[in-house]
C-alpha cells in the first residue's frame, strides 16, 4: 500500500497561513527563507522600504525584484540603488519588453492616460510574470489597511494565478506599526514621502495625498482604477 501523498505547496501555504497569522513579519520572512531558500523572492516597488529592510535582516542575500516601468520617479530609482548598495539583498531589476518609446510607437503616446489597465499590463504585470517564474514563493509589502480590496489578505497564502506561495508579512501592520519600525531602525525612506506621497507608483499616475485623504488616493487619481493588476 502506498503512503500518503506528500504535501503540496498549496497545502503548505494553507497550513502556514494559520500558523503565522499574528506573527512578527521578521519571523514570517525567516520561516520563508528557511523553507524556500533561493526559491523565495521579495517584490518591491521601493515604496515599501520597511519590507526591504526586514527582508535584509531575515534573509541576507535574498533576491528583491524591482519592476523598472520606465515611468518611475528619480527618487524611486535612487531608493532602489541605495538599498542595493547598503542592504544585504540582491536587487533584480526587470524591464518591460518594450521601452516607453517603443510602446508609444505601437500604442500611441500617454497610454497610461487613455488605457491605464493596458499600460499596467505591459509595464508591470507581464514583467512580474517573467520575474517571478524561477521562484516558488514571493513576498509583498501589502497591508490590510491599504485599501478595501486588501482587507482580507493572508499573511501566508496561495497565489492561484501563478501557482506559488504568496507572503504578505506586513498584512496586519497598521501605518503606525510601519512608522514605528522605520523610526526605531532609522529606515532609509523614499524622499517622496517628505512631500506627501503616501503610496508611490509611476510618476504620471501618482500625486501627493492631501491631509485627510485615503493613503492611496494619489494613485490613478480621477480614474476608475485602484489596482495595477499585480495582486489580482
Amino acid at each position: 500500500m502506498s503512503g500518503a501523498a506528500p504535501p503540496t505547496l498549496r497545502d503548505l501555504a494553507r497550513d502556514a497561513g494559520a500558523t503565522w497569522e499574528g506573527a512578527h513579519p521578521l519571523d514570517v520572512l525567516r520561516w520563508a527563507h528557511d523553507v524556500f531558500g533561493p526559491g523565495l523572492v521579495v517584490a518591491s516597488s521601493m515604496g515599501d522600504e520597511v519590507l526591504v529592510h526586514l527582508a535584509g535582516r531575515a534573509a541576507p542575500g535574498v533576491d528583491v525584484l524591482f519592476l523598472d516601468t520606465g515611468y518611475h520617479f528619480p527618487e524611486t530609482i535612487g531608493t532602489r540603488d541605495a538599498y542595493a548598495a547598503t542592504t544585504p539583498i540582491t536587487v533584480r531589476t526587470v524591464l518591460p519588453r518594450q521601452t516607453v518609446a517603443e510602446q508609444d510607437a505601437e500604442h500611441g503616446p500617454r497610454l497610461h492616460e487613455r488605457r491605464p489597465d493596458l499600460c499596467c499590463a505591459l509595464r508591470k504585470v507581464e514583467p512580474l510574470e517573467r520575474g517571478l517564474s524561477p521562484y516558488s514563493a514571493w513576498a509583498t509589502g501589502m497591508r490590510r489597511e491599504d485599501a478595501p480590496t486588501r482587507t482580507d489578505i493572508p499573511v501566508v497564502g496561495w497565489d492561484e494565478r501563478r501557482a506559488k506561495v504568496k507572503l504578505n508579512p506586513l498584512a496586519a501592520w497598521t501605518q503606525a506599526d510601519v512608522d514605528a519600525y522605520a523610526e526605531e531602525h532609522g529606515i532609509l525612506l523614499n524622499p517622496l514621502r517628505q512631500i506627501g506621497y503616501t503610496s508611490i507608483g509611476c510618476a504620471p499616475c501618482t500625486r501627493p495625498v492631501a491631509p485627510g485623504e485615503d493613503a492611496r488616493a494619489g494613485r490613478w487619481s480621477g480614474q476608475d482604477k485602484t489596482e495595477c493588476g499585480l495582486h489580482l
